[in-house]
C-alpha cells in the first residue's frame, strides 16, 4: 500500500508540475481533440470531432490577438476555427466534421492541429511557449 501511495504521489507530480510551469506570457495551448461521436450517411462516416484551446499562461492575451486553429490532413489545410484571445484560465472549444469512407480501417486517418498567428506575427508574448501549439489525432 505504501508503495502505491509513493508511487501514486509521484504520477501526480510529474503529471501535474508541466501544467502549473506556465511562462510568464500569455499560453494558448491545444489541450485536447478527440472523436466525440460517428454518424454514418450512406456509405460515409462522419466524424464529429472536438477540440480545446486553453490559456495556460500567466497573462491574458491582448485584445486585438487574431488566431487561429489550422486543421491538417497531410500537407492539405482543410480547415481553419478562429479562436478568440483567451484570459488565465480561460479556454475555447471548437468542432469539426470529417466525413471518411465506411470501408476506410481504424486509425489510418491523421488530422494535425496546428494554433496559428495572424496578428501579432510572430506572437512573441501573447504565446510565450510555442510547443504545446500542435495536436494530433489519429482515427
Amino acid at each position: 500500500m505504501i508503495r502505491f501511495v509513493m508511487f501514486f504521489g509521484l504520477f501526480c507530480v510529474l503529471t501535474i508540475a508541466p501544467a502549473t510551469a506556465a511562462c510568464a506570457g500569455a499560453d494558448p495551448a491545444i489541450t485536447s481533440v478527440a472523436v466525440q461521436n460517428m454518424t454514418t450517411n450512406g456509405s460515409m462516416n462522419v466524424y464529429h470531432l472536438k477540440g480545446r484551446v486553453l490559456n495556460i499562461g500567466r497573462m491574458k492575451q491582448a485584445s486585438n490577438v487574431l488566431q487561429f486553429v489550422g486543421i491538417y490532413e497531410g500537407d492539405i489545410r482543410r480547415d481553419v476555427r478562429s479562436v478568440p484571445p483567451l484570459k488565465p484560465g480561460a479556454s475555447f472549444s471548437f468542432t469539426y466534421d470529417y466525413e471518411r469512407g465506411a470501408n476506410a480501417g481504424t486509425n489510418t486517418t491523421d488530422l494535425v492541429f496546428r494554433l496559428y498567428f495572424r496578428q501579432p506575427n510572430p506572437p512573441g508574448r501573447q504565446d510565450c511557449n510555442l510547443g504545446n501549439d500542435r495536436s494530433t489525432l489519429q482515427f
